[in-house]
């Protein structure tokens, strides 16, 4: 395992990690017979899935508080203000995914530490935003610090379940994911509870405490393999960019987080204004996104983890486009929108870091992650700003788009498979570990024998068409 480690390392650090056809050996024994996966591994996904219940789930219970603030005008009667602060405690826990990356590779600090400096920064907001009076305390408390807690937390634990699994990485990572909707299930009708019985301060209150009690004990019990796999700990490492599958992906991300965050921050204020009541209207929010990402590790692993991320992709926008737009009206309509948008629309979350090892390799993860979070700064911090501004449903268009550009990912990764000639066996295994296929001087095709530029061609054109797990 540890030779297979440093060979990873080594390529997602060398040159030939941003070439167009990255290639690594398929070493004699497969991975999966010299790390047997799963062990603590199991107490490390219970720990980012609480983790992730008390971010990205508490995170989620925005939409309650928008719909509180744009009924009330508590603190103004800025809407598109309200909106940004939103889109800002995604868009900053974003940004800091750079320092967060370094962080966790720097001996002093590493992965533990990082995350509970985020458990601090998430209860410093709650608390900062107990005592605010005017909207640009909201911005600074509940946008500002509980960003950079979110991405403190979020970032170095995203990269830790992959590590210790091979044949169930999609469906660790996706019951992990889910943690953000169990939390967001528990604090969307909790908060809608706790501000109508004990004021919108106590509330905040009562989420600080909580937030720092669970999170700090989430921190305590992750445990990262970064060292026995050699993983790579770059902040901003621009060579990616050079290889155009790793364009692709971060095109499917922009445009599937741009509908997600509409979504997300959306649905409440959504079903308020065709005549739902707030408690009926936080039913609607517990119901997003809470069900699906399970289904989506465990379907990943069967079905290919490209073909599902698109499937999905595909599935919300279609959604989006004819439910949301023509049918939504009512509870029960609401309640199905809900059921149905809420378990695909969050597959980014589900599938990022999988999908990421499918381009680069398991041990570029953590560098890959910084890039892609980084990136996704620009749509979390206006999409729902946007939203608001517009008044218009857009989130629909936005998944198809990404759609395309994922389709085209899974073309590529098909056609790579199809160059390397592959036998049955071997191109499961390649689908499965780290994304990597059998390079072209060790496999079956000799070195004067790589493919032209338009048999390569062809090849992702015919995968465009292709029916195989990938």
């Amino acid at each position: 395992m540890a030779g297979s480690d440093k060979r990873h390392a080594s390529r997602g650090t060398g040159d030939n990690s941003c070439t167009e056809n990255p290639t690594v050996e398929l070493g004699p024994q497969r991975q999966e017979d010299d790390f047997k996966e799963g062990g603590y591994g199991w107490v490390v996904v219970f720990a980012v899935f609480m983790l992730n219940a008390h971010t990205w789930g508490l995170n989620s219970s925005y939409a309650v508080f928008l719909a509180h603030y744009l009924r009330t005008g508590v603190f103004g009667d800025s809407q598109l203000g309200y909106a940004f602060v939103g889109g800002l405690s995604i868009s900053i826990s974003l940004l800091v995914a750079p320092l967060a990356t370094v962080l966790m590779g720097w001996g002093r600090c590493g992965t533990r530490l990082t995350i509970f400096i985020g458990a601090v920064f998430e209860t410093i907001a709650f608390v900062g935003s107990s005592f605010a009076t005017e909207l640009w305390h909201i911005l600074l408390s509940q946008g500002l610090s509980f960003g950079v807690g979110l991405g403190m937390c979020f970032v170095p634990s995203a990269a830790v379940p992959p590590q210790w699994f091979v044949k169930r990485r999609s469906f660790a990572s996706a019951i992990t994911a889910s943690g953000s909707g169990f939390g967001g299930l528990c604090y969307s009708l909790a908060t809608n509870a706790m501000i109508s019985r004990v004021g919108l301060p106590w509330t905040f209150r009562i989420l600080a405490i909580v937030c720092f009690v669970v999170n700090s004990a989430a921190s305590y019990f992750i445990r990262d393999r970064n060292k026995a796999i050699g993983s790579v700990h770059v902040a901003f490492d621009w060579r990616l960019f050079k290889r155009l599958p790793f364009l692709l992906f971060q095109a499917w991300a922009f445009l599937s987080l741009i509908a997600y965050v509409i979504l997300v921050y959306s649905i409440v204020d959504y079903c308020q204004s065709v005549g739902l009541s707030a408690s009926q209207a936080s039913l609607a929010a517990a119901l997003f996104n809470r069900i699906g990402r399970p289904l989506i590790g465990l379907s990943s692993d069967a079905v290919g983890r490209l073909n599902i991320a698109n499937i999905c992709t595909l599935f919300c926008g279609l959604i989006c486009m004819f439910f949301w737009t023509f049918a939504a009206k009512g509870l029960a309509a609401c309640m199905v929108f809900a059921v149905l948008s809420g378990s695909v629309a969050g597959v980014i979350w589900a599938t990022a870091a999988p999908l990421c090892a499918e381009i680069v390799g398991i041990a570029v993860i953590p560098s890959a992650l910084s890039v892609t979070w980084l990136v996704l700064f620009l749509p979390a911090t206006f999409a729902e700003a946007s939203a608001v501004a517009l008044r218009r449903p857009g989130p629909g268009a936005m998944y198809i788009g990404a759609f395309v550009f994922g389709w085209a990912l899974r073309a590529w990764k098909v056609g790579e498979l199809g160059e390397a000639q592959l036998t049955k066996e071997q191109r499961e295994l390649a689908t499965r570990d780290d994304g990597v296929v059998a390079s072209l001087e060790h496999g079956p095709q000799a070195a004067n024998q790589k493919p032209t530029s338009a048999e390569r061609r062809r090849a992702v054109f015919r995968g465009l068409w292709a029916i195989v797990r990938v």
